[in-house]
């Protein structure tokens, strides 16, 4: 039990990871006719590449021996966690609606449970299983507004095939993280963002070429900004830590976090209403990380 109060920071740390994530779908939706998706990302890994290196490439270069050996885990973290999933997200972002991208990422952390399952043979507790379960539903009410009958009316297209792809490989990096090679995690993480924008840098130079340009505005320049810093680098360091700390399963389920941080923020900056439903899908969502956390310490206490 010595641990708890780690463990709940990492908890509350996890849920500032969220706000900044829901902040990143927000802006990539706010600015999809400002900026073409893979250009978004090229800048977005771009930024934080820059905002790394002077703390991270001394420690990186001390490290380069083992940074060199685990070359095929951090190019499969990257690939999965950095140049996938934000490519599958920001692309589906244009062509489905904030509803239904909510609502597939929601899908993530039961698809940790079966994937770590599958690949470690990690057994979820009873507790666990029902807090997924609790977060879910929670995610539903926001999603289709309390309205059950709403999902007899979802429809799914080509941007929600694009979402479901991302929300199948940041499970897989989320539990793939364990094989993390034993670096600082400054290394780690600039060496996974170096892969992001070398990857994404002749994919945004294609857009260029197809006359997909950006159209440069304070808007525009405060986006690049807002996604390269908070949900890359600060989100980054918080998740793959917690992710350590409390196991992949976990730190996965905080991800229905995101649309409850989603109405909070359309409610603050766009002066949307917050309805009954929302604060009964808020209720669910805290209620099932409740139970998560419990059996996280009821396991520690045994």
């Amino acid at each position: 039990m010595s641990k708890s109060p780690s463990h709940t920071r990492a908890f509350l740390l996890l849920g500032l990871v969220m706000l900044f994530w829901a902040g990143n779908s927000i802006t990539g939706r706010a600015v999809r006719d400002d900026i073409p998706p893979f250009t978004l990302a090229f800048g977005r890994w771009l930024i934080a590449v820059l905002i790394l290196l002077p703390f991270a490439a001394r420690q990186a270069w001390v490290e380069r021996a083992a940074i060199v050996a685990g070359w095929r885990w951090i190019s499969a973290l990257g690939f999965l966690g950095i140049v996938c999933f934000n490519s599958f997200v920001y692309s589906g972002l244009h062509h489905t609606s904030a509803a239904n991208a909510l609502l597939l990422q929601a899908s993530i952390p039961a698809l940790v449970l079966v994937l770590d399952r599958m690949i470690f043979g990690t057994r979820a507790g009873v507790l666990h299983q029902a807090g997924v379960a609790l977060s879910t539903i929670g995610v539903v009410a926001i999603v289709f507004r309390g309205d059950v009958s709403a999902l007899a009316t979802l429809r799914l297209g080509i941007g929600d095939a694009l979402v479901l792809c991302g929300v199948v490989v940041w499970g897989l990096y989320t539990v793939l993280l364990r094989k993390r090679p034993p670096i600082a995690p400054a290394s780690f993480l600039l060496m996974v963002f170096l892969i992001g924008a070398v990857v994404m840098a002749p994919l945004a130079a294609w857009e260029a070429a197809q006359g997909l340009t950006v159209a440069w505005s304070p808007k525009v320049l405060a986006a690049f900004l807002y996604v390269g810093i908070f949900p890359s680098v600060l989100a980054y360091f918080i998740y793959n830590a917690a992710t350590v700390q409390l196991g992949a399963a976990r730190a996965g389920q905080a991800i229905t976090l995101m649309p409850l941080f989603g109405a909070l923020l359309s409610a603050l900056l766009l002066g949307e209403r917050l309805e009954g439903y929302h604060f009964l899908g808020i209720a669910l969502i805290l209620a099932g990380i409740v139970l998560s956390a419990a059996e996280l310490m009821r396991r520690r206490s045994v």
